[in-house]
């Protein structure tokens, strides 16, 4: 480990490993990779529905957060997990890959972050991408095909998802074969961030490749540091400097001759940067921390998507359970699964869903569908069942990432305000008619399902009370949270559209923290391709979206002096 390097980026979640293994890539200088957390070799990671052993508790690659109560959801505590270790959240979630809608990036735009477009972010995205369905090819108008993160169809045959797709159409949604396309309205599998069964996490991506012996991909201008807690970022006058992190029991000061690169998460980099002196005056002083500059919005604007689902019981292995005949049929899964990595093993079990507009003149989306072929409630782990999710895709209510303490270690407070705003409710309920709908559809109505969580809920305007304290009594969160560092271009944002931190200087945030509102679906290939961005950003570069070519700023500026001279 070296003390000092031209780049230092914290956290080697999703964007931070793009961030990284591209600025290592373009010899721009020596580059620090520090991660609180370990490796990211566990089976419970790299097998796709390890999913059910790190998510629903804390653990070596989950923080599992809990959030404040809340008022709107009867007071009670949410689960927020986030992932720890190399990949960070890409090494727990469910691999979902979405981009969300090409309107979601012009309303960016449109808000004052010039730059973030459609056409801005397109060719990041496509950079990023290695879209199986192109079979090699560099590209098409919509998908990458050379890039580091796989993007693969399912590998499972569960015939309860082709159910689901059955009974979805026969309530009148049509098929769409691809959600990342030239539309997102419809129903249909989704595409996962997988390499022949397997996960393939940001870390696998950007970073190693699966191998063990040389996390950094052999690059010898790239350290990356497992296990160093970055306690505080070290600030020179208003300059970022440096970070203290704690590695192998001791503080160690590093430093940055370039620039640091915050990359911690919607929760993490809003806490690193309270914790080093940059946040709400007020807040800091009462947790002792000396103020380098009073930022009002660090850890407010944060966003996430309400969910809420419907569950139904049916006695059948195809469905996930603890159960002696679920055991049975698993296991003779794992040995499909050993011998060719299809099969229930390869299952992040929510392979199919869809997006749905609740109200037919809407431009886009507002409802997302996830099919799960699993009960998810702890307490009937031994039941067979499916679930049903609905999340409200652009809600309005805001909460906010507040510090429990000055040492970095400690768990931020986290208050979702989820459902504050009754829009969300109306929604939601709006979600829940069309859910039930698609589950009333004889190709699931026909193997008798019983009701686990909804009783006799119907949901059509017949109980709207009954329903709406359902709604409150029941919703949670589908873990995408965004939006604590808010991008944008008046004074209130946390920083620029070129991600530096304002009032500030040496210092950008690169992650979901930046987005200014959330997209229209899951958010992990959105984080990735802020981390593409990014790299761009701090070298100079810009990508045309019409013709996806590379260009610095000075030679775009010689250019037009040169045109003006003719």
């Amino acid at each position: 480990m070296q003390h000092e390097y031209d780049f230092i980026v914290i956290g080697a979640g999703s964007a931070g490993c793009a961030v990284a293994a591209r600025l290592a890539d373009s010899n721009a200088g020596t580059v620090a990779l520090l991660e609180a957390g370990g490796h990211d070799f566990h089976p419970a990671i790299t097998i796709p529905i390890g999913i059910a052993s790190t998510v629903p508790k804390p653990g070596p690659y989950n923080y599992g957060y809990a959030t404040e109560p809340q008022p709107a959801l009867d007071g009670r505590i949410g689960y927020q997990p986030r992932g720890k270790g190399l990949g960070g959240s890409s090494s727990i979630n469910g691999m979902i890959y979405i981009r969300g809608t090409p309107s979601d990036y012009d309303r960016w735009a449109a808000s004052g972050c010039e730059g973030w477009a459609w056409d801005d972010v397109l060719p990041y995205f496509k950079r990023s991408e290695r879209n199986e369905r192109l079979g090699g090819h560099a590209e098409d108008s919509w998908h990458g095909g050379q890039g580091p993160l796989d993007v693969a169809d399912t590998r499972s045959t569960n015939p309860f998802d082709r159910r689901f797709l059955q009974a979805a159409q026969s309530a009148g949604l049509r098929y769409n074969p691809d959600f990342n396309g030239i539309e997102q309205e419809g129903v249909g599998f989704y595409q996962r961030t997988q390499r022949d069964g397997e996960r393939w996490n940001a870390a696998r991506a950007y970073l190693h490749h699966g191998n063990r012996d040389a996390i950094n991909g052999g690059r010898a201008n790239l350290d990356v540091l497992t296990e160093a807690q970055v306690l505080r970022i070290v600030f020179e006058g208003r300059r970022a400097v440096g970070v203290v992190i704690e590695r192998d029991g001791k503080q160690v000061t590093l430093r940055a001759r370039r620039e640091i690169i915050l990359s911690g998460g919607t929760f993490g980099s809003a806490q690193l940067l309270m914790v080093s002196g940059v946040g709400p005056c007020a807040h800091l002083k009462s947790h002792g921390i000396p103020v380098v500059h009073d930022a009002p919005g660090v850890g407010q604007n944060l966003q996430e998507h309400p969910n809420l689902k419907l569950q139904q019981r049916v006695s059948s292995t195809d469905l996930y359970a603890f159960s002696v005949r679920g055991a049975i049929r698993l296991y003779g899964e794992w040995r499909r699964y050993k011998r060719d990595r299809f099969g229930m093993f390869a299952s992040n079990i929510a392979e199919t869903g869809g997006f749905v507009k609740t109200d037919p003149t809407l431009a886009d989306p507002d409802v997302q569908l996830h099919f799960s072929t699993a009960l998810s409630d702890p307490a009937a782990r031994s039941a067979h069942g499916y679930s049903l999710h609905a999340c409200v895709l652009r809600p309005h209510s805001r909460g906010q990432v507040l510090l429990a303490s000055a040492d970095a270690r400690t768990a931020p407070r986290i208050d979702q305000n989820l459902l504050a705003d009754s829009r969300d409710v109306d929604t939601m309920l709006a979600g829940m008619r069309v859910a039930r709908r698609i589950l009333d559809q004889q190709p699931l109505a026909r193997l008798g399902p019983v009701p686990h969580n909804y009783g006799g809920l119907r949901f059509d305007g017949t109980d709207d009370d009954a329903a709406r304290a359902f709604i409150r009594a029941k919703t949670d969160v589908i873990f995408h949270p965004v939006g604590t560092c808010r991008m944008g271009n008046d004074a209130g944002s946390v920083v620029d559209s070129q991600l530096r931190v304002r009032g500030v200087e040496g210092l950008r945030v690169a992650d979901a923290s930046i987005m200014p509102m959330l997209i229209g679906g899951n958010t992990n290939a959105t984080a990735i391709m802020i981390g593409e961005k990014a790299a761009d950003l701090v070298r100079g570069i810009e990508r045309s979206g019409a013709a996806g070519l590379e260009r610095t700023r000075a030679a775009a500026t010689e250019e037009a002096l040169a045109e003006g001279e003719r």
